[in-house]
Parts: structure tokens; C-alpha cells; sequence
């Protein structure tokens, strides 16, 4: 990390042990982005209500390359417990904003509209006709609902086209009521 480790403490004194602990779990954090610009970790002790027992609140607070990314838990009994929570969470989003700057996100193909142009219902497979005037094949397994069976000739469907290896095929069919 570009900057040093930064452990502050709220109602509450750390041992040695402890704050290495939060050292090494931090520095693991490098290994899932190598452009965090700071970490700060909280470790408070909130107030006792009543006959409650002892609860560590952790809260981490990390700078990367434009994002913040900010862990605040569930209070636990056990410092270590909330330390793992905290630290396990702060990597899931370090992973997930890896992945959106490198472009792994799952993108939502879109759909088109066609209307069916030829049907071989025996062999189990047709052509769609889309607005372009192109044939498209679809096989009925790519029928959404089980409705290859209602589909006739000229009826009008939705669809998401990919490349096949003869061309152009249909991976979702949905018959538009």
C-alpha cells in the first residue's frame, strides 16, 4: 500500500497481537487490488446496554482509484470474529470493483423482434425472418416456456441472436402474445 496502515480504537485498548492481526489481514487486501491508497481500520467498543455483554464494532475504510470502499459490520462478542467479518467483506467489494474496471461484468444481451418465417416442427427446428430481412435459426430447444410446439409460420417472437457456426442462430425464443 501506498500509504501506511492506519488502526484507530474507540472505548477500547489493543494488544500488540491484535493490531498485527489487523496488519496482516490488510496487507492480504493487496492481493486482490494492488492500488489501494489507504486503509483505515476502526475497532470500537460501543456502549453496554443493560445485561448486554461485550461487542467489537469493526469498521474499515479503504481509498482505491476512484472508489472508496467503507465496511462498517454487525456488532460481534469476538474481536477476531469481527475483524474476519469486516475483512472478508472489504475483499468481496475489492473484488467486485476489480472487476468492473476490467470489464468482467456480465452484460445483458439484447433482444429483437422477428416473426417466424419457416417451421420443420418433425425435425424440431425453424427460421425466424427479422426486420433486416435476414434468416435467423433457432432449434426448439431455444423455445422459451415449451412453446415451440404453438408456434406457426408468421407468428411473432422475441429474440436474442448469437453467432453460430453456420451463421446466425437464435439462443432465446419467445413467443410475443
Amino acid at each position: 500500500m501506498e500509504l501506511p496502515i492506519q488502526i484507530a480504537t474507540r472505548n477500547i485498548t489493543l494488544a500488540f497481537s491484535e493490531e498485527e492481526a489487523i496488519r496482516r489481514e490488510a496487507m492480504k487486501l493487496e492481493n486482490f487490488a494492488d492500488r489501494i491508497t489507504s486503509c483505515r481500520v476502526m475497532v470500537e467498543m460501543p456502549h453496554r446496554r443493560g445485561n448486554e455483554g461485550v461487542q467489537y464494532l469493526v469498521r474499515i475504510d479503504l481509498t482505491l482509484p476512484g472508489r472508496e470502499v467503507v465496511v462498517k459490520r454487525q456488532p460481534q462478542e469476538q474481536l477476531r470474529t469481527a475483524l474476519q467479518d469486516a475483512f472478508d467483506v472489504a475483499k468481496r467489494q475489492i473484488q467486485d470493483y476489480v472487476r468492473r474496471r476490467r470489464g468482467f461484468v456480465k452484460t445483458h444481451l439484447l433482444e429483437d423482434r422477428a416473426r417466424v418465417l419457416t417451421l420443420f416442427p418433425w425435425e424440431g427446428y425453424g427460421f425466424l425472418e427479422d426486420h433486416h430481412g435476414r434468416e435467423i435459426y433457432f432449434h426448439k430447444n431455444s423455445v422459451l416456456n415449451g412453446a415451440f410446439d404453438r408456434l406457426t409460420e408468421g407468428a411473432e417472437v422475441r429474440f436474442v441472436e448469437v453467432e453460430g457456426d453456420e451463421g446466425p442462430q437464435a439462443s432465446t425464443v419467445t413467443l410475443v402474445r
